[in-house]
């Protein structure tokens, strides 16, 4: 059973979560929603010519006949107003983008959970989502959980990679950040204890360039804020994964050679390292999944297939606290 399969059926031993998905327009978000509708509560957004595509477990949302719009609206004028945002311009976003309509009903605890992106890119996705649930420590993060052919790896092959879709060269506290919060989407999303490898291309001081001090100092840093985290770096993805590699560069740590989540320097990096795993590596990669947020509004690829939709759903489920 992989990953998506076995997380499925944890789900449907639970109480279903409430997840939102705007984009009714596309296909594949409506065959997702039919299949996810056995462990979720699926919401989707459109108007009376969706409800003959959906199943009746899933409840079709028009925005303009909905009787809380005119409370959504006036939340939503109101958290943006000092932002320069007109009355006019915040009724007529919620009223008529869906994404900012879905991502209020998250906001207002209708629904609990968010996927989006199938047919939007990803600044999109981002604009609503930042523009009203906001990140706990301001600072938002997206990360691809990896399921890797070598099952010696992660928990049965299943790692973190981030940040793999949003902070484009982050500084060393967001770097910090970016790890403590991958740290716990592991524990939470795959289970077990999070080994935290801070990925560059020099290993233990190899070699010394701004690049590799941005690495070490948020490496300190997140040892300063979070003392019981197993964390080391900086570390090269050898050093990282390989046990026998890990013994010759960095024979006293005890996180070389052991590393489930694999925190990269920056996006470029990050988002190249999971397509070459996905791509060529024959890895099974979810998300990026946005991580930070006081609510989970996850991105799809546009390229997306509906088991990728299926996947970021019951991903999401489990984000929900």
């Amino acid at each position: 059973m992989n990953y998506i399969d076995s997380v499925i059926e944890k789900l449907k031993r639970e109480s279903k979560r409430k997840i939102v998905l705007p984009e009714s327009e596309d296909e594949r978000i409506i065959e997702a929603a039919n299949i996810a509708s056995s462990f979720a509560e699926i919401y989707v957004i459109g108007d009376e010519s969706i409800k003959n595509k959906v199943n009746e477990d899933v409840t079709v949302i028009n925005p303009l006949e909905y009787e809380k719009l005119d409370e959504m609206c006036e939340t939503f004028y109101n958290l943006r107003k000092e932002k320069g945002l007109s009355k006019e311009k915040a009724y007529d976003l919620v009223r008529n983008n869906s994404r900012y309509f879905a991502t209020m009903l998250v906001y207002l605890g209708i629904c609990e959970g968010e996927v989006t992106g199938a047919c939007h890119t990803s600044a999109d996705t981002f604009r609503s989502a930042f523009q009203i649930c906001k990140p706990k420590s301001g600072k938002a993060s997206a990360f691809n959980i990896m399921e890797l052919p070598n099952k010696n790896l992660g928990n049965n092959g299943v790692v973190i990679f981030a940040d793999t879709g949003l902070n484009q060269n982050p500084d060393s506290e967001t770097l910090a950040q970016i790890a403590f919060d991958s740290s716990v989407s592991y524990e939470r999303l795959v289970g077990g204890e999070a080994i935290v490898g801070m990925i560059s291309h020099s290993t233990n001081g190899s070699s010394v360039c701004d690049d590799q001090k941005k690495v070490v100092e948020a490496l300190n840093i997140c040892v300063k804020n979070h003392p019981n985290l197993l964390i080391d770096g900086e570390m090269q993805f050898d050093t990282a994964v390989d046990t026998e590699v890990a013994m010759k560069k960095m024979p006293n740590s005890s996180v070389a050679g052991h590393v489930n989540t694999f925190v990269f320097p920056d996006l470029d990096t990050g988002n190249t390292a999971y397509k070459i795993a996905q791509r060529i590596g024959g890895a099974n990669a979810y998300g990026p999944i946005t991580q930070g947020l006081e609510n989970p509004i996850n991105d799809l690829s546009r390229g997306c297939s509906t088991e990728d939709v299926v996947g970021a759903i019951a991903i999401t489920c489990l984000q929900v606290k």
